[in-house]
């Protein structure tokens, strides 16, 4: 059996560059719906992204090894953003190697779609930037954020006096793994 190499879709302008890669995905182990894998399209991936509520941030440690940790992020204007106060081990690790991964997704073996989003972790300093993504935080968080009860309440102004550093990860590679009924896709969108 011959391995197939990735077909990329030809980007548009503003869009990354989207490939399946039949090698990890159902098209080299047929099964019924197989045939028909095709990439996911970014604009899919993109709506998953703004609409998960946990994401596992990955971090590398000076020594070496990852750390891994869950949680709350934003998408606002193409770019990830997540917060993390600024003696925490992440906000540590970022301040050697920028460079991270955000991942969401289920745990299903048969149904679902996890996606990676990696890139470089840089800290906001615009208070104009800041508070826009302050604002899509508390939009999709709603009163988790805003309610006095809520888990994040008060995280908005904790980033504001810089008790949490809000960072933003503009995408540079990200990988969607689908599940569907056990047909498998990976897709891989280079930005």
């Amino acid at each position: 059996m011959s391995v197939q190499r990735p077909t990329a879709a030809q980007p548009t302008p503003g869009q990354p560059t989207t490939e399946l890669d039949a090698r990890y995905s159902s098209a080299l182990n047929p099964r019924p719906g197989a045939q028909d894998v095709t990439a996911t399209e970014w604009a899919e991936a993109r709506r998953r992204v703004e609409a998960a509520e946990i994401f596992w941030a990955v971090t590398m440690r000076p020594g070496g090894g990852p750390h891994i940790t869950p949680v709350i992020a934003a998408w606002h204007d193409g770019v990830l953003y997540f917060s993390t106060g600024p003696g925490e081990q992440k906000a540590r690790n970022l301040a050697h190697d920028a460079h991270c991964a955000l991942l969401t997704g289920g745990n299903s073996l048969t149904e679902g779609f996890d996606l990676v989003v990696e890139g470089e972790a840089q800290p906001v300093a615009d208070p104009a930037v800041l508070e826009e993504v302050i604002a899509a935080y508390e939009a999709k968080y709603g009163a988790h954020i805003t309610s006095a009860e809520g888990t994040f309440h008060g995280i908005g102004d904790a980033m504001r006096r810089s008790d949490a550093v809000l960072f933003a990860v503009a995408p540079v590679t990200a990988y969607g793994y689908g599940r569907d009924d056990g047909v498998y896709s990976h897709t891989r969108w280079t930005f």
